[in-house]
């Protein structure tokens, strides 16, 4: 309150003084500020700018694939990895890299890119997908135990159909007849159009002898009985 009695010059020089004790904090701390802000604003700029570029890129990546041009998927792929290391589009140009591998038989080759994807990816269910084709490249190079253990490693989750149906395929090459049908049934026991070829599965099955499982009954398949 004591303010309150003090005459106009006595407050301007409070004022004045107040600004020569706490002024040059007070600019600093607008100024970082201002630098915090602008700071934060290029970074998002920086960041949507690349992930732009990066989606420009995946989507050339995309047309070189539909049009069978290895040379420019590889091209894309490794320069989407060297650029963008860590955007989603990095892990998808890592499974390219592992697909065009396989078509050219370079199965060794494709081990490493898949590998990266299942340990490093941050979305789950690209690590599932290099998971099970990783699987899948260790049963085509005649390491049906290393499939195996490798699926063991991962939680199946939503790709609980695939991994029986890579599991029925590995427990097949072991010449497990009875346990690669079991893993078969299983598969088209929890697969759905989306995630399993149904034919395909009924197709291994008949191969190895084995009679698909019928489909369980839903409430709606079983008749109503007439009230006597």
């Amino acid at each position: 309150m004591a303010d309150d009695y003090l005459t106009d010059d006595e407050q301007w020089e409070a004022v004045r003084h107040w600004i020569k004790e706490n002024g040059p904090s007070v600019v600093a701390g607008v100024v970082l500020g201002a630098a915090a802000l602008f700071g934060w604003r290029y970074f998002e700029t920086y960041r949507n700018t690349n992930a732009l570029k990066a989606a420009a890129q995946f989507s050339e990546l995309t047309v070189a694939l539909e049009r069978n041009d290895s040379a420019k998927s590889r091209q894309i792929a490794d320069g989407l990895i060297k650029e963008y290391p860590r955007s989603p589009y990095a892990d998808q140009a890592q499974l390219t890299i592992a697909r065009l591998y396989v078509d050219n038989e370079q199965l060794a080759n494709a081990i490493a890119p898949l590998t990266q994807v299942m340990n490093n990816s941050k979305d789950s269910e690209l690590r599932q997908i290099a998971r099970l084709r990783l699987a899948r490249v260790m049963i085509d190079q005649g390491k049906p135990d290393e499939a195996i253990k490798t699926l063991a490693a991962g939680t199946p989750g939503a790709f609980g159909a695939r991994y029986h149906e890579v599991r029925g395929d590995a427990l097949y090459a072991k010449k497990d007849i009875p346990g690669a049908a079991t893993e078969y049934k299983a598969a088209l026991a929890a697969g759905d159009p989306n995630s399993v070829d149904a034919s395909l599965l009924e197709l291994k099955i008949a191969d190895l002898g084995a009679t698909a499982a019928p489909p369980a009954k839903t409430a709606s398949d079983t008749p109503n009985k007439a009230k006597p």
